[in-house]
């Protein structure tokens, strides 16, 4: 973490002896009866699990300011995230949180909140930009420089509803696309993310510390951004509520790209509740002249339905402790075919929770879910549109040492020992090979196959003859699947070990999700998917946070070394083949969760 001075334990007190005598427990108690810790070394831990409604009903009351809510956070991020235990989950702080913080809080005195996000602390992920003086760098060290000069339209949105930007989050360096064999959560400038539940287990990626940072309470909320399971998958490692929106609901404007077709941001919280109030935060009410998508609709609807004209602004309205009480849901297995059996088993007991609620669960297929799966037609369209967007973003970047892609490949051969000492830039090197003179130019690298051929691909596979075609034909409300598998430990030498998710069918078409917490196994959190079509967020939230209500499975992490040396269970470890730094024909192969 940079430009914030590091807390460091008592002297004589090593990371394993704070986390028996309990800093990992949050027990105050513990630190009274330990006597060799003192105040600043023990975190806060009153405010723990608070929701934003309960923050702004205690600064209402005035038993609590906003300055005093971003000490209580910054505590924690120094005692437990660059010390202690060592989440590792904020690459920087805000080093002007505090005075924002004083002055909203006089603004409150004076003129009363702005709205339910007045003086509440958000961390972005460190791909967003904030015309400020912190970095954005995609956890490159090739964009430390000149801070952005312009607000993105999310962190703008998020100043005008009255948020304190506490920080920014570490990441899978460049949102995990730039090679077959990255570890998720890693970064030249940020290093390893680590899971809070289980220290040497992965967070996942990309927004790997968003979620990690929710989960351990160290903000109020936070932000990710999604191209295909880089914000559900750090919900599932992490244990907390994961919302994609509909790609176009909110702006991509200022966020470092990977692809306009399925790039979007989105909210870690720990309740439904407080995801529904940033998501009307943070979208766009207005087209955003930045971005093309805030006034359309995403792939899966292109040439079949219109952008609605009456989007919510406020997406509470849609929260129901009932929302699963005559609920029909399609369960996808064949997404979780390749499941162990204790994440089949936490899904069946989610699932008969869901039915005791009210709800009619029907088994569904896609009927392309052998090529959504092979993610060829996605792998073209994501490599073709980060050599022309990435280009694009960078050309409103100053004073930073690249302007284009070939930059950024040049910068990492420069600089390999700290860019590229466990993974290399296979991706970025695909990404520079595809001719980009014209949607309609064969790709070599994929047969032959043309950008143009892989947008009606994927509209099909995920959309018309998809999610859609299996939401009309079944009558349903949601599609539902578990997100992702558990956790696996960190390994920067082979890479991430992912044995299936459930994103992608989502993800091509640009539909919305939301995860939940739906269990736990060997001490890590597990998720369950909701999925829809197009702007179907209120649907979603309200099946979401009925099953919050029914199945409360959110609990804080203990920040555990490992898992227990006398676990009679075994942690899935499936074996991986290592991909070779240049692939010639990329059929078949795609990226980690990005």
């Amino acid at each position: 973490m940079s430009n914030e001075s590091r807390l460091p334990l008592p002297r004589g007190i090593t990371r394993r002896d704070a986390l028996r005598l309990g800093l990992a427990t949050g027990a105050a108690s513990t630190f009274a009866a330990a006597g060799g810790l003192d105040a600043l070394a023990a975190p806060p831990t009153r405010l723990n699990e608070a929701t934003i409604n309960g923050l702004q009903a205690a600064m209402g009351s005035g038993k609590l300011t906003s300055r005093k809510l971003v000490d209580f956070y910054i505590d924690r991020i120094e005692a437990l995230d660059q010390a202690g235990p060592a989440v590792n989950s904020v690459i920087q702080l805000n080093p002007d949180a505090h005075s924002i913080a004083a002055a909203l809080d006089t603004e409150r005195h004076h003129h009363g909140p702005r709205g339910p996000l007045h003086g509440i602390p958000v961390l972005l992920k460190d791909n967003i930009d904030t015309h400020d003086k912190m970095q954005t760098t995609a956890g490159s060290l090739a964009l430390v420089g000149t801070p952005a000069t312009v607000d993105s339209t999310v962190a703008k949105n998020l100043r005008d509803a009255g948020a304190v930007i506490l920080g920014k989050t570490t990441l899978s360096e460049w949102a995990n696309f730039r090679s077959f064999t990255s570890t998720s959560g890693w970064s030249g400038r940020g290093g390893q993310c680590n899971n809070p539940y289980l220290l040497d287990y992965n967070p996942c990626g990309s927004s790997s510390g968003s979620a990690a940072a929710a989960s351990a309470n160290f903000t109020a909320v936070s932000l990710g951004s999604e191209t295909d399971g880089s914000i559900v998958c750090p919900a599932n490692h992490s244990g907390v509520v994961g919302l994609k929106p509909t790609v176009g609901l909110v702006s991509r404007a200022g966020v470092i790209p990977i692809s306009h077709v399925q790039d979007t941001i989105g909210p870690h919280t720990r309740t439904v509740a407080d995801a529904a109030i940033v998501l009307g935060a943070i979208q766009s009410r207005e087209f955003d002249g930045r971005d093309a998508a805030t006034g359309g609709v995403p792939l899966g609807w292109r040439g079949v339905h219109a952008r609605p004209a009456n989007i919510p602004t406020d997406y509470t309205q849609f929260l129901n402790n009932n929302g699963l009480n005559g609920a029909r849901l399609g369960v996808w297995e064949a997404g979780m075919a390749a499941a162990n059996q204790n994440v089949q088993d936490a899904f069946t007991q989610a699932t008969a929770a869901m039915h005791a609620a009210g709800a009619t669960l029907v088994v569904v297929d896609f009927p392309h879910t052998a090529d959504i799966n092979s993610g060829t037609a996605e792998f073209l369209i994501l490599l073709y549109d980060f050599k022309v967007d990435l280009d694009a973003y960078l050309a409103n970047r100053v004073g930073v040492p690249i302007h284009n892609l070939d930059d950024a490949i040049a910068f990492n051969d420069a600089h390999a020992d700290k860019e590229m000492p466990f993974f290399g830039q296979e991706l970025f090197l695909a990404a520079q090979a595809m001719d980009t003179s014209s949607p309609d130019a064969p790709q070599a690298q994929f047969g032959g196959m043309t950008y143009n051929q892989a947008l009606d691909n994927d509209q099909k596979f995920g959309g018309t003859e998809g999610i859609d075609k299996v939401l009309s034909d079944f009558s349903l409300d949601a599609i539902i699947s578990a997100t992702e598998p558990l956790s696996w430990t960190t390994d920067l030498v082979y890479g991430d070990r992912f044995t299936f998710g459930t994103s992608s069918p989502c993800a091509i078409v640009g539909y919305p999700i939301i995860n939940m917490p739906s269990g736990f196994v060997l001490n890590m959190p597990l998720g369950i998917s909701f999925m829809g079509t197009a702007f179907s967020e209120p649907k979603l939230i309200s099946l979401a946070s009925g099953f919050e209500h029914v199945y409360p499975q959110r609990h804080a992490p203990r920040f555990l070394d490992s898992l227990p040396i006398d676990s009679r269970e075994t942690a899935p470890r499936p074996g991986r083949s290592h991909q070779p730094a240049r692939i010639n024909n990329l059929k078949g192969k795609r990226p980690a969760r990005i």
